[in-house]
């Protein structure tokens, strides 16, 4: 029997690196228990509105954030706070595969326009692998706004 799995990020800033994840994946803010979000709401919004009423004091409302996969199939990705900077290259990191079947000069300029669009969002471009078939396919080294590495596949 398979597991569902959570990915967690630690962050200084959970909402704004949650928001950056949302973009990069195409995931969704979910809202906070027992809220039903009309169309087009903002789930941030809300989490606002719930943790001012539940009596959270404001300079505790950012210590966590989570995206999830709107058509739930992708696990959900949960970000909190913690004081101390990130020290060193991650152990584990996503691969966004963003170029699904494509090879060659067609799976690279794919990768490009990822690249430009999450550059856009605030990641940082690191490096680009070219193709060396068989195995290596070619792929783009980022990271996020937190400096987290992560390769466009």
């Amino acid at each position: 029997m398979s597991r569902v799995i959570q990915v967690t990020f630690d962050a200084h800033d959970p909402r704004a690196l949650s928001t950056f994840w949302r973009g990069a994946l195409g995931y969704v803010h979910p809202a906070p228990p027992g809220v039903t979000l009309p169309e087009g709401a903002d789930a941030l919004a809300a989490w606002d509105d719930f943790l001012a009423g539940i009596g959270v004091p404001e300079d505790q409302r950012d210590t966590s954030s989570a995206i999830e996969d709107p058509d739930g199939r992708g696990p959900r990705v949960f970000f909190q706070r913690v004081p101390e900077d990130k020290s060193g290259k991650n152990r584990v990191h996503l691969d966004i595969r963003a170029a699904p079947g494509l090879q060659g000069a067609d799976r690279m300029a794919a990768l490009e326009a990822e690249c430009d669009r999450l550059t856009a969002l605030g990641a940082t471009r690191v490096e680009r692998h070219e193709p060396a078939p068989p195995m290596a396919h070619g792929h783009i080294v980022m990271t996020d706004p937190e400096g987290n590495e992560f390769c466009l596949d």
